[in-house]
């Protein structure tokens, strides 16, 4: 009879490496972080720029925005708060983007209070090696400030 072995032996060694590969997405899905990220829109090409080199390094980071040019006070900003606090309900960790722009934020300050509010973890970030002005609504609630490169080090330990 044609060659092709011991069936049985060959569904096991599948099962095994099926078993292993689930095992790995688990893992990964684990560490991977659903974040909203928080941020002046005045900042938001360097925004851009971090996200997609958190993406292109596989940090594990899934940032998800809500880009608002909306003014805070505007006819439309119940809706858009609305929409904002559902997806802060959806990530398991607020990070915001700290720049001169931040304290003058209405949104980034919305955001953060929403996000407490709700029991997520938050955690301010900056690019560089300087660390801009601290927002005191930042400052004020005892939040982690950290350099972008050693995000990823810190959510893990959230």
């Amino acid at each position: 009879m044609g060659g092709g072995g011991n069936n049985s032996q060959s569904l096991g060694d599948t099962s095994e490496l099926e078993k292993k590969a689930k095992d790995l997405l688990l893992e990964a899905n684990r560490t991977r972080r659903n974040a909203f990220i928080s941020f002046a829109y005045e900042d938001i090409n360097e925004v851009t720029l971090l996200r997609g080199q958190a993406k292109n390094e596989r940090s594990g980071i899934d940032f998800a925005d809500w880009s608002v040019r909306e003014p805070f006070d505007s006819d439309r900003a119940d809706y858009i708060r609305r929409k904002i606090a559902e997806r802060i309900n959806q990530a398991s960790v607020t990070v915001v983007y700290l720049s001169e722009q931040t304290a003058k934020s209405l949104w980034v300050k919305w955001e953060v209070e929403k996000s407490l509010e709700l029991g997520r973890h938050v955690i301010a970030t900056y690019a560089g090696d300087t660390t801009p002005t601290v927002p005191d609504f930042v400052k004020t609630r005892g939040i982690k400030t950290v350099p972008w490169k050693s995000l990823g080090e810190a959510l893990k330990k959230l």
